[in-house]
């Protein structure tokens, strides 16, 4: 199914704009445009799928975001506000006496196909939950969902749209969520209260809820759900993993409990005496993880994955992607190819189109710090909480070698990258050179490049022969040595810019250097 994006009223944001930066906004693809930043004493920023660009030279005033807000009107209790008959949502920050002096404008936009990966899943009638950070298009999904079920399936629906986000601001919904009925939530300590009074007085077949993250709103959502009402809702969160180990919202997958076995069961299972498991049924059927816009890790027994998760620490998941529907493809659990050699080798085969992000384990290191590099990146990859399901692990260099990690290692070949302190500097060097991120260069050049060096290392190992490159520039020249040191190889650039290019050569070659 083809993805369409409907940004028609993209205007009607950029009217709420000082002229001289809705000039500056419009200079730059609508398609691409996610946020505008407006922070008081501050360059304007706008943020593009591809990246952050400055929209001016000269700081925003107070008197600019002052017309900003009298444009938009009153901001609620979570400092939102919307325009009337759209999806766009202007968000404020405010200084401690309640001023305004920050605005992010963000772009609604309805988005038709992206259900393809879940439809299998909401057709059957499952409780669906979505997890993902902030803008991966959670909300989007939902108000696909909410058309689907209301038009083609004609379900009655009702939609609890907390921020007026999913449906848009003002009295009437947006088209984007079809036939389905919509229930504005007065203030965000209430959405727990909505969503039960949506179940007792409308009857709907279908509840649909974005951003559930209170014990209130999980236990709302369990009520729901056992009252025989279908639920799709959102929640932030990487993957399932999070959601087991967050003590507010580990209800919505069943909860876990430590529990003492016998001295024969746990012979039996072959385990300690205390084991942790899941607590009750439930609340949603089936977990979907975005792991970008395009592509989606779907559990669609919730229970077999949170115990295989408790027992083992892998959950059965399948990569699925905005095309796939009911025929998913392999598991993401099953093993990948490993590389051919551990700590030197990138994972560049697992960011190739059609595989899915390279999942990263920090030993020693900061997770968090680590998921930040990832995101300022803008990599094809994710950090996971246990070696076993890593692809690549990354480990404090005085650590490297601890018999807890070379425990876990037995058996696999799973590459080590090291680093010599815990910082996100180190990370971020350690990671470009990894996924060969070369700044200031068209990513499709540095995929070429690399690509060429592969295959002319392989060439070299195979025939035992020197293969000349094509000129390069020097960015990607590096680039390219570091594939050639990857194999094993020696590498040497020849000739003069503009057509100085690398020769890579047999091993056999190293001892004439």
């Amino acid at each position: 199914m083809s993805i369409e994006r409907h940004t028609d009223d993209l205007h009607r944001l950029t009217a709420t704009l000082p002229p001289r930066l809705s000039e500056a906004v419009a200079a730059h693809d609508p398609e691409r445009l996610i946020e505008i930043v407006m922070d008081l004493g501050r360059p304007p920023e706008v943020r593009l799928s591809d990246g952050v660009r400055a929209l001016d030279t000269v700081p925003v005033t107070l008197g600019e975001i002052d017309h900003v807000v009298e444009s938009v009107g009153a901001f609620n209790a979570d400092n939102r506000a919307g325009i009337e008959g759209t999806l766009h949502r202007i968000s404020a920050l405010r200084n401690r006496n309640g001023r305004v002096i920050g605005l992010t404008l963000r772009v609604g936009r309805a988005v038709s196909g992206t259900i393809g990966p879940v439809r299998d899943l909401v057709e059957a009638g499952l409780g669906v939950l979505l997890l993902g950070r902030p803008g991966v298009g959670k909300t989007t999904r939902l108000r696909e969902v909410a058309r689907v079920l209301a038009d083609e399936m004609g379900k009655r629906v009702i939609v609890v749209d907390t921020s007026n986000e999913i449906a848009g601001d003002g009295d009437i919904p947006h088209p984007a969520i079809g036939r389905a009925r919509r229930m504005q939530v007065p203030h965000p300590d209430r959405q727990h209260a909505v969503m039960i009074e949506a179940v007792e007085n409308h009857m709907p077949e279908v509840i649909i809820v974005d951003e559930i993250g209170t014990l209130q709103e999980a236990l709302a959502a369990r009520t729901i759900a056992e009252r025989g009402v279908q639920l799709v809702g959102t929640a932030h969160g990487n993957d399932l993993a999070n959601l087991v180990t967050n003590p507010t919202l580990a209800d919505l997958v069943g909860g876990v409990q430590s529990v003492i076995l016998g001295d024969e069961e746990a012979r039996f299972r072959g385990t300690q005496k205390t084991v942790t498991e899941r607590k009750a049924a439930p609340t949603f059927d089936a977990v979907v993880e975005i792991v970008s816009r395009e592509q989606v890790v779907v559990h669609p027994d919730t229970a077999r994955s949170v115990d295989a998760l408790l027992r083992t620490g892998q959950a059965p998941g399948e990569l699925r992607g905005n095309d796939d529907a009911a025929t998913p493809p392999p598991a993401v659990s099953e093993p990948r190819p490993s590389p051919a050699q551990p700590r030197t080798t990138a994972r560049q085969e697992e960011t190739d189109e059609g595989q899915g992000p390279t999942r990263i384990y920090p030993y020693a290191i900061s997770r968090d710090s680590l998921d930040r590099v990832i995101r300022q990146l803008r990599l094809p990859a994710r950090s996971v909480p246990h070696p076993d399901r890593a692809d690549v692990i990354v480990a404090l260099r005085s650590r490297a070698d601890d018999h807890r990690l070379q425990q876990a290692l037995s058996g696999r070949d799973t590459p080590v990258y090291e680093v010599k302190k815990n910082s996100t500097a180190q990370l971020r060097r350690l990671l470009e050179g990894v996924f060969h991120v070369v700044k200031g260069v068209d990513g499709e050049d540095v995929k070429g490049a690399v690509a060429e060096a592969e295959a002319a290392a392989r060439q070299v190992l195979d025939r035992g022969v020197a293969v000349e490159l094509p000129p390069r520039a020097a960015p990607l020249r590096k680039v390219q040595h570091r594939v050639a040191m990857q194999h094993r190889l020696v590498a040497e650039s020849e000739g003069s810019e503009p057509q100085r290019h690398l020769v890579i050569m047999p091993p056999e070659v190293r001892g004439e250097d």
